[in-house]
């Protein structure tokens, strides 16, 4: 890594930059270890280009109260986005950047329906059959991410007649039935379908490889993202057990322990279908293993585990964040990373 391309990377970092964020962090910093503004800017700086992390990294992996070998050991914004061209080239990310395409790829492993708006175009049968055999539909950018393009409607406010044009006007080419949560997770948490993430990484040689599993939990919102306020919790790879509290990706919210709306206990909480989750992401890891590190987005309904879509770019936060500690040595080397159980 060549310092031009971290003065680079820092250089983008800034223009991307949340700053109502980063000053609250920097307020919360200031607050709670006595570090000023001017001072938290400068260490900030100096770690982004020797740690090739994000400044609000710098915050979100407390940074703040780390030894430079605890540094050391984290994955940062610039880190991943090596590693994920590696391990996914940008010619086979299609499959996972457009869900239309995943679907087509995975759909074996899905539970619900999804369907182009071009195909309710061309049959607007299927628009009558859509809306009379469900209660809600789910609409979608097929390209979007972070739940940002999600748009969750009764199907008692449409018209079949006018669906496809409706979702023209706004911008969705994709719609999918309504993925039915299994009662235990309805139960944790109501607003939101809450999904396990699970990352998987196939290495050079064939072999599969599980990086660790998180339950993503919704906090009144009907989606389950980090990065829209929700929470993610460790799961226990072995028994599907979640082993840790929730936490958020704002450091001035304390972890949960019990989901803060509905009071059901977040530590202990078990994954229904957990080794049919497993199996089912295996399978589809090595269905098309040109990408070979893929960040899973499962719901979990009463029949079973079902896919929602795969990510090539898939979250350092909600990798690490829920764990506590910093995971790069997972990915310092596709043949080399250790094979011993997640921490």
């Amino acid at each position: 890594m060549t310092p031009i391309r971290r003065l680079l990377y820092l250089g983008y970092y800034f223009r991307k930059m949340n700053w109502p964020l980063l000053l609250r962090f920097m307020d919360h910093v200031r607050e709670h270890h006595g570090i000023g503004r001017g001072r938290q800017a400068a260490a900030l700086v100096i770690d982004s280009l020797r740690y090739n992390i994000s400044p609000l990294e710098w915050y979100q992996f407390g940074f703040v109260s780390m030894t430079s070998a605890e540094k050391a050991t984290w994955a940062g914004t610039g880190t991943m986005y090596e590693f994920q061209l590696r391990a996914n080239p940008s010619e086979h990310r299609e499959v996972l950047n457009d869900k239309r395409r995943f679907y087509k790829a995975f759909g074996q492993f899905f539970r619900h329906k999804l369907l182009d708006r071009k195909a309710l175009e061309q049959e607007p049968q299927r628009a009558r059959e859509l809306l009379g055999e469900n209660e809600k539909l789910v609409f979608k950018e097929s390209t979007g991410n972070c739940g940002v393009s999600v748009h969750i409607v009764p199907t008692s406010d449409l018209d079949a007649d006018s669906l496809a044009n409706w979702m023209r006007e706004n911008d969705y080419d994709m719609v999918e039935t309504f993925a039915r949560q299994h009662d235990a997770l309805q139960a944790l948490s109501p607003s939101g379908v809450n999904t396990v993430r699970i990352f998987t990484l196939v290495t050079e040689s064939g072999e599969y490889r599980l990086l660790g599993c998180r339950l993503r939990i919704s906090v009144d919102s009907h989606v389950d993202n980090l990065a829209a306020g929700n929470l993610a919790a460790p799961i226990d790879a072995e028994t599907g057990r979640v082993n840790g509290p929730g936490v958020y990706s704002d450091i001035t919210r304390a972890p949960e322990k019990i989901h803060p709306r509905t009071g059901v206990p977040i530590e202990g909480f078990q994954v229904p279908f957990w080794k049919e989750t497993l199996d089912m992401v295996r399978e589809a890891s090595l269905l098309h293993p040109e990408n070979r590190s893929i960040g899973w987005d499962v719901v979990v309904t009463p029949e079973g585990p079902g896919l929602i879509e795969g990510n090539h770019d898939w979250c350092k936060l909600v990798w690490q964040l829920p764990v506590h500690r910093g995971l790069k040595f997972m990915l310092d080397s596709d043949e080399r990373a250790p094979r011993s159980k997640e921490p």
